[in-house]
């Protein structure tokens, strides 16, 4: 497990030093000159030599890559065009909400979909399964911003019950955090329950028909020692494929969430950026998402051991 552990942490440093030539490429190959894209229309002479001078966008390309490499082994992701702040505190602040919002979300969906994929796997055919399969037909379909906009009308507005929009660090406020926290919640869930709950049952349905099963039946195992204790856990690994997919989606794939209830996370920072046209922050973002699924995978990965016997690296 080490060795295996070691060999994918540097399988994944190739990964990483390609994103980067990608971001490094992403400013200096954009159609135009970048100083003016940044500057707008209105930019003086003066204006556009400086940004050039700042981005380093007057020395050769190889240059430019290595000076900026060398900046990112320090940690130093550059500063914001609009905020004038250095980008790895920008990115920092908003992270911390999104991360928030994204285990609660992926916790809450882990402990909805997984019994119900269980239970459509159990009662294949029956009710319970229609309207599992119901369900999950309807959370795919229905559009996020459109789940969050009845909740808010319903809860919010309606009944009165939460607040409509904002963000409280849990740390200040750990009560308001949860109230402000269960709609946007909620509705990011709503899409992952109906995906983990599917990959559920159908990774159980294929389960419930090997030998063992029918030996733990015969040996008179109890229905849920059976369903929970051998079938789900070997089951498990394509389930938790998706899970942790969904964790990496939920960090870098926010916007419009965060959008409809207000709340300062990373969505809120990309979308601002790309519409001010912040080439510092974009570029962090886009290595941050790097990070992160690759960070990811390789706990997924290294799971799989863990979750069925029969996998050994």
């Amino acid at each position: 497990m080490p060795v295996y552990f070691l060999r994918r942490v540097l399988a994944a440093i190739p990964v990483m030093l390609v994103v980067a030539v990608f971001v490094f490429l992403l400013l200096r190959l954009t159609p135009g000159d970048p100083a003016a894209i940044i500057a707008g229309d209105m930019a003086t002479p003066d204006q556009l030599d400086r940004i050039r001078t700042t981005l380093g966008l007057n020395d050769p390309l190889h240059v430019q890559f290595v000076h900026w490499i060398g900046q990112l082994m320090r940690g130093d992701f550059g500063t914001s065009l609009i905020s004038n702040q250095p980008v790895i505190h920008l990115v920092g602040d908003r992270m911390w909400p999104t991360i928030w919002i994204a285990l609660i979300t992926i916790t809450l969906s882990v402990a909805v979909a997984v019994p119900m994929g269980v239970m459509a796997a159990w009662r294949h055919g029956s009710w319970i399964d229609h309207l599992v399969m119901t369900f999950s037909v309807l959370g795919f379909s229905i559009p996020v911003f459109v789940i969050g906009y009845l909740l808010i009308m319903v809860f919010a507005i309606d009944l009165k019950l939460l607040p409509v929009q904002g963000y409280i660090a849990p740390t200040k406020d750990f009560a308001g955090f949860l109230q402000r926290a269960i709609l946007p919640a909620v509705t990011l869930s709503s899409i992952y329950i109906a995906l983990i709950a599917r990959m559920t049952r159908a990774s159980l349905l294929d389960v419930l028909g090997e030998d063992y099963v029918r030996t733990a039946r015969a040996k008179g195992l109890t229905e849920g020692r059976v369903l929970f204790r051998h079938a789900l856990r070997n089951a498990a690994v394509p389930v938790m494929t998706v899970i942790g997919t969904g964790f990496a989606l939920l960090i870098s794939g926010v916007v419009v969430t965060e959008s409809v209830f207000n709340i300062p996370g990373l969505g809120r920072l990309t979308v601002d950026s790309i519409f001010a046209r912040d080439y510092p922050v974009i570029q962090a973002l886009i290595l941050l998402t790097a990070g992160i699924y690759v960070f990811v995978n390789l706990l997924i990965d290294l799971s799989y051991s863990f979750l069925d016997p029969r996998i050994r690296y």
